[in-house]
């Protein structure tokens, strides 16, 4: 049953490449059905995970024996992989389903549906390894299904450029991730999870030589994780991939950005949890970047009218909660918030593809609005979706956004508070351009063309199903699993998760004063109605305000999302480019290599061509002076 989880994406993915020429619809239907079944089985290794409590190990067949390193295919179900496994294969099918409608017309509707399905494949294989080798595998093969999807429309430029942008920026958190696992070899001469998590106790004080610098081990492995995911998971630096990702089909966007590939990086420092609890730097580290990139991606939201793109921004945000509530130690409350994150973004992208679709592949919010009678169902997809997001009461993200929050206020210490006013105004950003985005897509008169409303409705069954799901989840998943998750008495994760007892705050959170636990509720409200009063009745004021001479520096530099790409460009991309020009190209290319190269050899054998050259007069006189003096000069030669 444990192999058939994946090996029935990977089949999924087989048929696509090889009956697809023949079986057009049959191949849509036939990946769909086997990813459903991939969910069904994941929810019986989820069940037994919660009944048993048991951890089960899968070895399938050595892979990599060589004097010490000794690798095998082995797939390792312990309550934090089940959960994963029961996200990714539930968005998955969702989104395959989502797609057969979405992408009908397209006439390469089997590349598209055989990419989704590697991608599912390569997921499960990073959540399913039971070593860091065979994950990076997955975290590799996630990166170039991602490229695939991104890519998928390849005859336009931008989709070209994004879907490189993405990989390249992937690449430098790769290098990292990289030199963390072979420096973990190095030290512990295994790669295997259990092996290694057993080892690290007795190596608080390891320390090593890196960049001149004494460090202890542990913090450089974990700095080392750290910046892996954040390329993976989008935070604050190596996060501008993520948002040109919206070039790909909004079905794409779903896949991405809800359950798979950005969630990877939050996966693996949980997977971690052994290693970084005992880091306090790494630790620090963690709440700094998740706290900033939270904050960061909230105010470029704001300013942004893509419709793709604000969702994308608010998934970066989300992202960066989920990032400082391990840097809290809060695994547990991480992966709650991803979990519900999953269904409610999910619930937005699919959604936005819904109004898309309907109105003409329009994105833009401000040539939108008047479409809540034309379009109700994607309306209401949109207000639940939104509503979790901001952490409306009794919703989804309420539970687990606001817990996360709760910890970092109990934790008492400067991450701690740093966090939670961070996360502060993030909750009142993502509430404010959440509404922001509902108005001017549903609420607000028609600002489109009259043809684009007169041809808009809603979509087939194929759509609406995965929506209707999505909200049921996005509505009750909070209550339903906030229990399991992190209720006191819950030992749902078992030995997945480890926290030391005096990083464990969930417990102090019962004992914090009222005010404190309703701010962000507070917060929450305060960006909803503000958002709609200032666009429902001050929308001229508004509009004078930005294009004001001081109001438009700030407009652009949030717009522009903080010169991040521009910073890039400049300091960066120009440099690099002037270096192979100067010196690579014309100083070794031109230079060194050719002349010891092919063009050096044709010009010397010109030249000595050239010079014999001289002596072919064509006279015989000649040729027997040459001739008597090259006998002169061998006799010469034997004589002395």
């Amino acid at each position: 049953m444990y192999l058939l989880i994946l090996l029935l994406p990977l089949l999924s993915f087989l048929c696509g490449i090889f009956l697809g020429r023949w079986l057009y619809w049959g191949v849509c239907q036939i990946s769909t059905t086997l990813v459903f079944f991939s969910f069904c089985l994941s929810c019986v290794a989820l069940y037994k995970s919660i009944s048993t409590g048991e951890v089960y190990s899968l070895t399938l067949a050595p892979w990599l024996y060589s004097d010490s390193l000794q690798v095998n295919w082995s797939l390792y179900f312990d309550g934090l992989t089940c959960v994963m496994l029961v996200v990714i294969t539930f968005i998955s099918s969702l989104v395959h389903l989502y797609s057969t409608e979405y992408m009908k017309l397209d006439p390469h509707l089997i590349r598209f549906m055989s990419y989704l399905s590697l991608f599912t494949f390569c997921m499960l294989i990073l959540v399913t390894s039971n070593n860091f080798l065979q994950m990076f595998v997955g975290w590799e093969g996630v990166g170039l299904a991602s490229y695939l999807l991104i890519n998928f429309w390849f005859t336009r430029v931008q989709a070209n450029k994004s879907a490189i942008k993405a990989m390249l920026i992937n690449r430098v958190g790769d290098f990292f991730l990289l030199l963390g696992i072979f420096t973990i070899f190095c030290v512990y001469n295994t790669l295997n999870y259990d092996a290694f998590f057993c080892l690290i106790p007795l190596s608080l004080d390891f320390k090593l030589i890196f960049a001149g610098y004494n460090m202890p081990v542990l913090d450089l492995i974990c700095c080392f994780i750290l910046f892996g995911a954040m390329g993976k998971s989008a935070q604050l630096g190596l996060h501008t991939w993520l948002p040109d990702a919206m070039e790909g089909p909004t079905p794409v966007s779903a896949l991405i950005h809800a359950a798979t590939m950005v969630t990877a990086g939050i996966f693996l420092i949980s997977r971690c949890s052994y290693l970084f609890e005992f880091s306090t730097f790494s630790l620090m580290l963690l709440s700094l970047v998740g706290s900033c990139t939270a904050f960061f991606a909230a105010t470029t939201g704001l300013f942004q009218n893509d419709m793709k793109k604000i969702i994308a921004y608010s998934t970066c945000s989300q992202l960066g909660y989920m990032m400082f509530s391990c840097g809290l130690s809060s695994y547990d409350v991480s992966m709650f918030h991803l979990t519900n994150h999953a269904f409610f973004k999910a619930l937005l992208f699919l959604g936005a593809g819904s109004v898309i679709h309907a109105v003409g592949d329009e994105q833009d919010i401000r040539k939108l609005g008047g479409l809540k009678n034309l379009l109700p169902l994607s309306f209401m997809a949109f207000l639940v979706g939104s509503f979790a997001l901001t952490g409306f009461p009794f919703l989804s993200g309420f539970f687990s956004k606001d817990i996360i929050l709760e910890v970092s206020i109990s934790s008492y210490s400067f991450k701690g508070h740093f966090s939670f006013f961070f996360g502060l105004l993030s909750v009142f950003l993502t509430a404010f351009y959440s509404t922001r985005l509902l108005f001017l897509t549903f609420l607000i008169n028609p600002n489109g063309i009259k043809n684009v409303y007169l041809q808009a409705h809603e979509s087939s069954w194929r759509i609406t199903i995965p929506l209707v799901l999505l909200a049921f989840l996005s509505i009750f998943s909070g209550f339903l699993f906030k229990d399991f998750f992190i209720g006191l008495g819950t030992n749902f994760w078992g030995s997945s998760i480890f926290v030391l007892p005096y990083n464990y705050y969930c417990s102090d959170i019962e004992f914090l004063d009222i005010f404190i636990k309703i701010m962000p509720l507070i917060f929450s409200m305060l960006g909803i109605f503000s958002g709609f009063f200032l666009y429902r009745f001050y929308t001229f004021e508004l509009f004078k305000v930005k294009n004001s001479s001081k109001s438009l520096l700030i407009f652009f530099f949030f717009q522009k999302k903080w010169y991040f790409d521009r910073f890039y460009n400049e300091a960066i991309s120009k440099l690099v480019l002037f270096f192979c020009l100067s010196f690579c190209y014309k100083n070794l290319d031109r230079g060194v290599l050719e002349i010891l190269g092919p063009f050096g050899i044709v010009s010397i054998i010109k030249r000595m061509s050239s010079f014999f050259q001289l002596g072919q007069t064509g006279f015989f006189v000649d040729y027997i002076t040459y001739f008597c003096i090259f006998i002169v000069i061998f006799f010469s030669l034997n004589i002395f």
